[in-house]
């Protein structure tokens, strides 16, 4: 199936011209997200608006924040984390998406993650992202062309 970047693009637009005045969230929060029509295997949003649901993991300020894009299809494995019914439907998050996003993105609240579920999903993610850096040597030379 062909990604709709032309389409995506043109709501990109309309996004970006939003006024956010009105927007506050916080950290633990679930929102649906306009993600977009993203590159290979980069997580998208669905339907007209391109929206995904996400946790938000960390604000920043009142405009940017960090977040995992949730998923209804229930895979297993070390880069997905259960979290239950959200918005009706059984999700899990997807622990390698983990994404810097503008809150012009957010479209509708959903409600807020349960403080315990909140707090093993970050250490989900703290192990499956950076827990490996910590005994890494540094590499022997730059990286290479891609």
């Amino acid at each position: 199936m062909e990604k709709e970047f032309d389409r995506w693009n043109e709501s990109k637009k309309r996004i970006d011209k939003r006024d956010t005045g009105e927007v506050y969230f916080y950290e633990r929060e679930l929102w649906w997200c306009s993600l977009g029509a993203n590159v290979g295997f980069e997580q998208d949003g669905t339907g007209e608006t391109f929206e995904r649901p996400v946790v938000i993991i960390k604000k920043y300020n009142q405009r940017v924040f960090l977040a995992i894009p949730l998923s209804t299809t229930l895979k297993r494995g070390k880069y997905y984390a259960p979290l239950g019914l959200v918005d009706g439907r059984e999700a899990v998050a997807i622990l390698s998406q983990l994404r810097l996003i503008d809150c012009k993105r957010l479209t509708n609240r959903i409600g807020i993650l349960d403080s315990a579920l909140f707090f093993e999903l970050v250490e989900q993610i703290i192990k499956v992202n950076f827990r490996s850096l910590k005994n890494s040597p540094p590499p022997l030379r730059g990286g290479g062309k891609p």
